[in-house]
């Protein structure tokens, strides 16, 4: 039987669960595919990808460090990558080009609406980070209809692109890590920053941005949210999640524009909760 090539590329890559998430969906759906993880440096990834298309690759997720560099080797963009300004999913067209979009938005509102019930409508988000990741959930947190965003960045310059890029100012504002205990408090906190990883060293934010209705929400799972969901369980949030169920229902949205079905995702889930696998970091 054929099977249809796709892969997710990244640096480091090895320990993505993607590879296990396609397989299950594939599994449950009956199509044939092969799905694996491609280890890219930035300086390799357009020539990496280049040859993966070669050799028959017909799409691709993509994950950290490419998914704004993914966006000048697409040849077009659906809206939501535009929007975003960073690219997960890469489909190869009957042209033999690239097309790009990103399932990230969509699958964190889903996790969060669906899986863990919680309105968005109305919130005061604090998203944390302005990089790849942080592009590729703001937009879709907007349309989910939250109040007001405020972009916190380490470097000022990536937070004001981004909000510049969503271009409501009304509705999302930049700040800078120093102003964090003057924000006042929000109802969703989402860390979309690689601060807890490496070292593995505590993340401390202030008590002020805690009230009683928060849900601290981390892009990464596994080792790499370990700190800020620490912090947000010390802080006394009302909920708190990590980015396993982003990243499954990431997935399914990929595998949808792939081979136009949506899989079940709960089951799958379910399962890589029940493995307590280590993981890393988010895709």
């Amino acid at each position: 039987m054929t099977r249809t090539r796709y892969a997710v590329f990244g640096q480091p890559v090895a320990h993505s669960l993607s590879p296990r998430i396609h397989a299950a969906f594939a599994d449950t759906t009956g199509i044939a595919l092969e799905y694996t993880a491609i280890e890219a440096s930035p300086d390799e990834f357009s020539e990496v990808l280049e040859t993966f298309a070669a050799q028959g690759g017909a799409g691709g997720n993509v994950t950290l460090p490419h998914k704004e560099a993914a966006v000048a080797l697409c040849t077009t963009l659906s809206e939501r990558a535009r929007r975003a300004g960073a690219v997960n999913t890469l489909v190869r067209t009957a042209e033999g080009r690239w097309h790009g979009d990103n399932t990230d938005g969509a699958g964190l509102v889903r996790d969060l609406t669906g899986r863990h019930r919680l309105d968005l409508r109305g919130r005061r988000v604090l998203l944390l980070g302005a990089g790849g990741a942080a592009r590729g959930v703001a937009p879709a947190l907007l349309d989910a209809g939250v109040q007001q965003m405020v972009v916190v960045n380490r470097t000022p310059a990536r937070a004001d692109a981004l909000v510049d890029a969503l271009g409501e100012p009304a509705r999302v504002i930049a700040r800078y890590w120093d102003d964090l205990r003057e924000l006042g408090d929000f109802e969703l906190i989402v860390n979309a920053t690689a601060a807890a990883r490496g070292d593995g060293s505590g993340f401390s934010l202030p008590l002020s941005l805690v009230n009683s209705m928060t849900t601290a929400v981390d892009l990464n799972y596994g080792e790499a949210a370990i700190p800020f969901l620490a912090w947000a369980r010390a802080s006394q949030c009302r909920n708190r999640a990590d980015g396993l169920g982003m990243l499954v229902e990431q997935a399914a949205e990929s595998f949808a524009l792939w081979h136009g079905v949506r899989p079940q995702t709960d089951p799958v889930y379910a399962m890589l909760r029940e493995r307590d696998v280590l993981l890393v970091t988010a895709d």
